[in-house]
């Protein structure tokens, strides 16, 4: 029985060496430059770094991973776990806009982690050193290239003492609604994770074989959970073969994503609802006139709100390529869960269902709420309320809490908001759970999730998503761009809470901003019977998300009450 993912590495090493691990697209085209790896070799190459990092006493400390993409990553990522070093993979400093953002980021994880060493690229770290008169929290703290480390000091790898309660790596949170928070997630957690992504997205034996082992291909960025846990790790755990690129590329062009599917045929692949919607903005029909989709087993879709429109628009446009709708798998996870909660059944269209229209905490009417799927095996979701601590009839919204193996065992040294997040009981009921922090409901045992406690809006004395609002402004104009609208509340004084929306579009749109912002606010009135208070047109790039790509309604708020947002045009009277 393995322990770790190390122990089945070594496995797949030995029966399979020749095997094709990964291979990365460097440019991004399937006709570029192509580097791959195989099951022997990443085995040799993730022993040589954790010898190293043996041979200098790290074991039990945690390493700040701070790669551009690529394969050097994964070698990295499981060098720390063949060394029983906690890894705490991270966003590198990359282009002049996200410096700041990145370097931010890496400071609070260097500080909260108490990182000892700092595993990454070459050009990564001589960025890190360049700036080190700037960066005082780099002092007393190893920094290695990877690429540096020979292959023979894997020669002198020792098996790390691990057990399934042993924590693997810290998976900080995107930080969409507070300060990022490190996720302690076990090498147990990540078993139990891989085992439910196994049966739930049915990578079988015969799968497996039936597809040559062309399991994944993924641009997701491999310091999330989702691209980490689905496309990396579950492809070591099973010793299939993945294909990856860069986040970067397919935001350059999304046509890359579609072009890398048709060429390697693999079972899964995925990402969040705003990547389905830039496929479809570039589907042209020469686009479509060279792809082949037939056969994408599994389409997911998680990490932010699943749109039905997009499912039925994905499935029309994409139709001639064979692509099918049954492939369409909407799921539901979170970091605190390690990755997944829910997700469907292979083979079967998703489920829609009307939004329920009582409870205590209930949005503005959409015209279908998408299905999550089913608790994975050994996994139990209720909806509460969390005020009342008490659990909620099939159909009602409320907050979703889960219990379950995948569960992390807390945030890194913060006990009061471990206690506070992982430690949740209902009256009567001695079982403790995780509170997600996210809204939904039930319904037939599938769960359906609506938005973010957080993020919920009060206006008028009705509650509102802030994504439905999102989603119509995006709608509505060509020159909104999507996944880039943020909509939040401000204080209207008398008039109470007012909905205002700042989308970003095009430089372009300045000519027409006036037209654009009056299209918004007609759009929100008919869908959602708000007068929006303002809506500001703003560059692209410049709406404040998260390092996995959501949202940061908070930070854009502060932003607009701040007059700092990068405003297309004249900014709107406030």
């Amino acid at each position: 029985m393995a322990r770790s993912l190390v122990d089945l590495l070594t496995t797949h090493a030995s029966q399979q060496p020749e095997r094709t691990a990964y291979r990365y697209l460097v440019t991004g085209d399937c006709d570029g430059e192509i580097q791959d790896i195989s099951y022997g070799r990443l085995a040799r190459r993730s022993r040589a770094v954790a010898a190293w990092l043996q041979e200098r006493g790290l074991a039990g400390s945690r390493a700040l991973l701070l790669y551009p993409p690529g394969l050097e990553f994964i070698s990295g990522y499981l060098g720390c776990l063949s060394a029983g070093v906690v890894a705490v993979p991270g966003v590198p400093p990359q282009g002049r806009s996200q410096n700041h953002r990145a370097l931010t980021r890496m400071k609070r994880l260097i500080a909260d982690a108490d990182a000892k060493v700092i595993l990454g690229g070459r050009e990564v770290l001589a960025t890190l050193a360049a700036q080190a008169e700037h960066l005082p929290e780099l002092d007393g703290i190893t920094c290695v290239a990877t690429e540096d480390i020979p292959d023979e000091a894997a020669d002198s790898w020792r098996e790390p003492d691990l057990t399934t309660d042993s924590v693997a790596f810290l998976q900080y949170t995107s930080g969409s609604t507070s300060a990022p928070r490190g996720v302690m997630v076990t090498h147990g957690n990540l078993l139990d994770n891989q085992r439910a992504i196994t049966e739930r997205m049915g990578h079988t034996p015969d799968t497996l074989a039936e597809y040559e082992h062309e399991l994944f291909v993924s641009w997701l960025p491999v310091y999330h959970d989702m691209g980490l846990i689905g496309p990396v790790l579950n492809t070591v755990h099973l010793g299939a073969t993945a294909t990856l690129f860069s986040p970067l590329h397919f935001l350059q062009r999304p046509e890359r994503w579609l072009t890398a599917l048709s060429r390697y045929r693999p079972h899964t692949s995925g990402g969040p609802n705003f990547a389905y919607e830039l496929c479809l903005k570039h589907a042209t029909p020469e686009v479509l006139d060279g792809l082949d989709l037939g056969r994408w087993k599994v389409a997911f879709n998680g990490a932010e709100p699943v749109r039905a429109a997009t499912l039925r628009r994905f499935t029309e446009t994409f139709a001639p390529a064979g692509f099918r709708s049954e492939a369409l798998y909407p799921c539901y996870g979170l970091a605190e869960a390690t990755l997944i909660v829910t997700g469907g059944s292979v083979d079967t269209p998703p489920t829609l269902a009307a939004s329920p229209g009582s409870g205590p905490h209930v949005g503005a009417a959409d015209a279908a709420a998408v299905g999550s799927g089913r608790p994975i095996p050994g996994t139990t979701v209720v909806i509460a309320d969390p005020e009342r601590r008490e659990e909620l009839p099939e159909g009602e919204v409320g907050e979703i809490w889960v219990s379950g193996a995948g569960v992390a065992k807390g945030y890194w040294r913060n006990a009061l908001a471990t206690r506070e997040t992982f430690r949740a009981t209902l009256k009567d009921r001695p079982d403790r759970f995780l509170r997600t922090g996210d809204l939904g409901f039930l319904r037939e045992g599938e769960l359906f999730v609506t938005g973010r406690l957080k993020d919920l809006m009060v206006i008028d004395g009705r509650n509102h998503y802030p994504q439905d609002l999102e989603l119509s402004a995006e709608m509505s104009h060509g020159a909104l761009r999507p996944g880039c609208t943020a909509a939040f509340s401000v204080d209207g004084g008398v008039e109470g809470e007012q909905p205002v929306i700042v989308a970003e579009a095009a430089p372009d749109a300045a000519a027409d901003s006036e037209r654009i912002t009056e299209v918004i606010r007609s759009a929100i009135g008919e869908a959602h019977g708000l007068a929006v208070r303002d809506v500001v047109l703003v560059h692209p790039g410049t709406i404040p998300k998260t390092s996995s790509g959501k949202i940061q309604r908070h930070a854009s708020r502060a932003a607009y009450l701040a007059d700092a947002l990068a405003v297309v045009g004249a900014p709107a009277a406030r």
